[in-house]
């Protein structure tokens, strides 16, 4: 009898999980990283019952602790098509698009991960995935150079690609397969400390950009930060930089708030590392690469394409009126004020939700229930049922990233909280054509899930659909 298929999502928490002991095996400093921020999830959790209370009703304490999101940079759109057929086997899907060049850094992005709701709250792994946009690199030698370098790698071992064909044809992987692809998976997101280049040529990438001589000049896309999530960032930020951490300057995202939007990152800078380059006149050289480093995130409500429109123009505002300078002067006008304009964003789970700014998941109450159960007649719009208490909202976590938070990760990264602002230049039609397949909406997927929230919870109650919409 045929052994039936491993699910998606047990291989997707495999894999996570051995990624995770990989790079920890890697880069120390991620192990402290984790030793604090569950040391200040267990402080917050401890001083704020409502809050726990909260994260267990949405299912989402239990995610917690493995919850990461990963960073790798691809040269290739060949590279790209097959990261996707690779995260396919493990049920992760490309959410969104995201250009880069409005930091001026030549790469635009998505975002592999779940998108059901019973997949995100069994693991919600993400790997931000970003292709090197090799047109934007204005020395034509150099581009072909690159180009050339590129072209001769393979980033993917033999029998993981064996292994991705095999469950595409049959539906899955069995026991053995899963645990087999995931080791070989790995290798792809491992780090070697060789270069495939001379240290004359890695000069040559790094003058043009940081990012292109850690994309072109190493046999695969190491990964370059795992993030786990955090309950409270400024206690984090202040907690990194007690220990020695040289933590980037300003936090990313919103403002500090009672209702958490959107997403918040910091990081620390990343790690000088030495390297071996490739022999020139049968001379070996020897230097050092920065490229990894660690980062931390505190993740909030996904809002509507109104709330994002609003966020998006107050931080703008403190972006073009207050500009953080090299090494991070500035940093703290620039706190003060994006404080102050965020005063105009509604700090009220209500008001979020009263004015359609916030994606929520509905559910119904026990006053409800029993309100159904004994034939009453119930409210005629969610606004009543939720004045009556016989439903309730909760916040829909954001699942996704920020092209503006992910610039100023890659600046701090590269050595600078510099806060740049760019023109964009959008090429998502190249990308999907090198991806092999369309990006999904994530404003598609959150609003999906908020409808279906509503529909069952209005099943629950006995109320008929018809008519209804969130007020």
């Amino acid at each position: 009898m045929p052994t039936a298929p491993v699910p998606p999502d047990e291989i997707r928490d495999l894999f996570s999980r051995a990624l995770s002991d990989m790079y920890r095996a890697e880069v120390p400093q991620y192990g402290t990283l984790l030793e604090l921020v569950a040391d200040v999830n267990a402080a917050t959790l401890a001083k704020d019952p409502a809050l726990r209370a909260a994260l267990e009703r949405d299912d989402d304490l239990n995610r917690l602790d493995v919850e990461r999101h990963g960073a790798i940079r691809l040269g290739t759109g060949g590279e790209l098509c097959t990261i996707r057929r690779l995260f396919a086997v493990m049920g992760m899907h490309p959410v969104g698009y995201y250009d880069l060049s409005v930091a001026g850094v030549p790469v635009h992005s998505t975002a592999f991960r779940p998108t059901s709701d019973a997949a995100l709250r069994r693991n919600p792994f993400r790997v931000f995935t970003s292709l090197l946009r090799l047109e934007l690199i204005e020395d034509a030698a150099l581009r072909a150079e690159a180009a050339r370098i590129l072209a001769g790698r393979q980033i993917f071992t033999p029998r993981a690609l064996e292994l991705i064909a095999v469950s595409e044809t049959a539906g899955g992987l069995h026991r053995g397969q899963a645990e087999e692809f995931v080791r070989e998976a790995l290798e792809t997101f491992r780090w070697h400390s060789q270069a495939t280049v001379t240290l004359p040529a890695y000069q040559a990438l790094l003058k043009a950009h940081r990012l292109i001589a850690d994309v072109v000049s190493f046999k695969g896309p190491h990964i370059n930060h795992l993030t786990p999530r955090t309950l409270d960032l400024d206690l984090v930020q202040a907690e990194m930089r007690r220990r020695g951490m040289a933590a980037k300057a300003v936090i990313e995202g919103p403002p500090r708030r009672d209702c958490a939007i959107l997403l918040r990152q910091t990081s620390f800078k990343a790690l000088e590392e030495p390297i071996a380059f490739k022999a020139e006149d049968g001379a070996a050289a020897s230097g050092t690469h920065t490229a990894r480093f660690g980062e931390i995130e505190q993740r909030g409500v996904a809002l509507t394409a109104k709330g994002r429109m609003l966020y998006d123009d107050l931080l703008a505002s403190v972006r073009r009126d207050v500009q953080v300078g090299a090494g991070g002067s500035q940093a703290e006008d620039y706190g003060g004020e994006l404080a102050v304009r965020f005063r105009l964003f509604p700090d009220s789970w209500a008001e979020l939700r009263d004015q359609d700014l916030a994606f929520f998941r509905y559910t119904p109450t026990r006053a409800g229930l029993d309100a159904a159960a004994a034939g009453q007649t119930l409210a005629a719009s969610l606004g009543e049922l939720v004045a009556r208490g016989h439903l309730r909202f909760d916040p829909i976590t954001y699942e996704d990233f920020l092209p503006v938070s992910a610039a100023g990760i890659f600046q701090s990264n590269l050595g600078t909280d510099e806060q740049r602002n760019y023109d964009a230049r959008s090429h998502r039609q190249a990308f999907e054509e090198a991806l092999g397949a369309k990006v999904h909406d994530e404003l598609d997927l959150y609003a999906q899930a908020q409808a279906q929230s509503i529909e069952q919870a209005l099943a629950r109650l006995g109320v008929r659909t018809g008519g209804l919409g969130p007020h």
